[in-house]
């Protein structure tokens, strides 16, 4: 992509002023030509994207920009790099741009690998010349064999990824704009991106990063763009600006009005949790905003967190208790299912005690996204609880420990057993029902930081 506009701070690579994007939306299709035309006025809805927002990269950064689904991240990054006009405001850029922004913009499926890489050569500005003496570096990064002479339209998204993103990582940008484009890479692909990526920071290379990813964000980003609903909410250190983030996702915050884009205080963060809790109890049928119990599986299972309560866990059990409610919660307090490596954690869970029960046993365990178990425990290892309970009792259980797994995905499973005349029984049991994710800026070698004091004499 080639340069928008000059800054005239030539510090400043990246300068976003006072940008609105409004997109109409119509009903029918020839609702929008009705309107084109002047046949009827007023056929659309006005849908703001962006509003008002501000920032500023300077050269030699790396900047992440998190939120939710719709908050505005892309088209953000599309506004940046040309691909969308914004409705209102400016935007400057002082640097050549290499972007990838979505899996297959730019490329001509009908082409094979190589005339891809020159027809996205020749976009950003690059002489045939040019491109033959990156030929090399494009296609060893690329790692996809003999498939770079076919048709793109015969990769499969690993293939596809790996070519976009050599392409974008070798024609040696001023600027690389990436949105979550790695999401589709393997594990040695995306180890290998990294790197790069820390190639470009020492080199004093700009990098806007959009990812869901928290791990990496806090790891390569040294500033955060906190976006919600196309309102900036605010911006800093990355442990601040994902602090804020787990904060939104539970809803424990209020949009700003417009120009008062700021981070609400903890008072005011606990007045609106305390009314979130208010109106969910007013509720006769039990759901809620985020933040409040909602979400339940086949056996009227509750969790509080329920954009992160698998849809399809598995769930068993003899249904003489069963596990009302669940939650993971950080060392703070807040509701979240993303936890700071360093930091205390706490997984709660509530049983309702169906049948007399001469000791039931309350676990948790926690396995990798490819089923291992890590660790877990319960309150017969723990000597926690080892009573009888009574039908109609409810059970309030919480695990606090500190966060020493590595970052990345893991699922928590829940249970409620116990033994009835030596023989084990299962009451009611979750299986990967949570999801948790570690973020962490300093991974040690295998599942588990040994949190090491080291002495160099």
């Amino acid at each position: 992509m080639s340069d928008i506009k000059k800054t005239d701070d030539n510090s400043i690579a990246i300068s976003v002023r006072h940008v609105d994007k409004v997109y109409r939306l119509y009903d029918k299709p020839s609702d929008r030509l009705k309107e084109a035309l002047g046949l009827s006025k007023c056929r659309h809805t006005d849908h703001k994207a962006l509003s008002d927002v501000n920032m500023e990269i300077r050269k030699g950064e790396t900047v992440g920009i998190i939120g939710t689904n719709g908050s505005g991240k892309s088209t953000i990054l599309k506004i940046i790099t040309g691909v969308l006009n914004p409705t209102a405001g400016e935007v400057e850029v002082d640097g050549r741009i290499s972007a990838l922004l979505e899996l297959g913009a730019g490329f001509n499926m009908e082409y094979n690998g190589i005339d891809n890489i020159y027809l996205n050569g020749t976009m950003i500005g690059f002489s045939k010349k040019e491109i033959d003496e990156k030929m090399e570096s494009i296609l060893e990064f690329a790692d996809i064999g003999e498939y770079v002479y076919q048709p793109c339209k015969t990769y499969s998204s690993g293939m596809f990824v790996r070519l976009a993103f050599a392409v974008a990582i070798n024609i040696d940008p001023e600027i690389l704009i990436v949105d979550e484009a790695l999401s589709v890479g393997d594990v040695f692909f995306q180890a290998k991106c990294y790197h790069k990526f820390e190639e470009f920071k020492a080199m004093g290379k700009t990098i806007l990063f959009v990812s869901h990813d928290l791990s990496s964000i806090a790891k390569y980003c040294d500033r955060v763009v906190l976006l919600n609903r196309g309102v900036k909410l605010g911006e800093g250190a990355p442990k601040e600006m994902i602090d804020a983030y787990k904060k939104v996702l539970v809803g424990q915050y209020t949009l700003p009005e417009p120009g008062e884009h700021r981070l609400l205080d903890d008072e005011e963060l606990r007045s609106v949790a305390a009314k979130a809790v208010d109106k969910s109890e007013a509720e006769a049928d039990g759901t809620g905003s985020a933040g409040t119990s909602a979400g339940a599986g086949a056996g009227g299972t509750m969790a509080s967190a329920d954009a992160n309560v698998n849809p399809e866990l598995i769930e068993y059990g003899s249904g003489k208790a069963t596990i009302e409610e669940y939650y993971i919660t950080d060392e703070n307090g807040t509701r979240t299912s993303a936890i700071i490596k360093g930091s205390d954690y706490s997984i709660h869970m509530r049983v309702r005690i169906n049948e007399d029960i001469p000791g039931p046993i309350f676990a948790y365990t926690i396995k990798n996204i490819r089923g291992t178990e890590i660790t877990g425990t319960n309150t017969m290892i723990e000597k926690s609880f080892l009573e009888p309970v009574k039908a109609g009792e409810v059970k309030e259980i919480t695990f606090t420990q500190h966060m020493n797994l590595q970052g990345g995905e893991y699922l928590l499973s829940l249970g409620c057993t116990g033994f009835e005349e030596d023989t084990f029984t299962v009451y009611h049991r979750l299986y990967d029902v949570l999801n948790l994710t570690v973020i962490s800026d300093k991974d040690t070698v295998g599942y588990y930081d040994s949190e090491s004091r080291v002495t160099v004499k």
